[in-house]
């Protein structure tokens, strides 16, 4: 019986959320990224995806990562934390992610339109294939859910 591997989805994080559970857990909550990586991995198996999570708070490292989910043909699930909101190289690297036909949801654990007005703005937002923010790690839940039903690989 040949059984079909599952799609492997790209969860990448940046700047800062290598810290989670001890960086301002009043707004990000008291779990790590350990947790989060578990979080994500569980979720993923559930929805027929499997989710290789990773952070960096390097520019490069990130898009370079995006290089490599355009080459490799991977979904991604991008919390581009604070490169969200200037950063043009992130999102010109995201736009060849959508750019290729692979769905690309940014995520955010908090609400930026809730908090300082410096974070109101999202340069990557308009690349994405989708945006989901505010809801803490079900933000990432949610993120694999879309691309699982955007690729049909079917649901729980």
């Amino acid at each position: 019986m040949n059984e079909q591997q599952p799609t492997p989805v790209l969860v990448l994080n940046g700047p800062n959320l290598a810290r989670l559970g001890s960086r301002e857990p009043d707004k990000y909550g008291s779990l790590d990224f350990a947790h989060l990586r578990v979080f994500c991995t569980d979720r993923a198996r559930a929805l027929g995806l499997r989710a290789e999570t990773r952070v960096t708070d390097d520019e490069a490292e990130l898009i370079a990562w995006l290089g490599e989910a355009v080459d490799g043909h991977h979904p991604v699930v991008l919390n581009p934390a604070a490169f969200t909101h200037y950063s043009y190289s992130v999102r010109d690297a995201a736009a060849q992610v959508t750019g290729a036909g692979l769905p690309l949801v940014e995520v955010h654990l908090t609400n930026p339109t809730s908090r300082e007005e410096f974070r109101h703005r999202s340069v990557i937002s308009g690349v994405a294939t989708g945006t989901i923010a505010g809801f803490g790690f079900h933000s990432y839940g949610l993120a694999l859910a879309a691309i699982a039903e955007r690729l049909g690989t079917g649901v729980e």
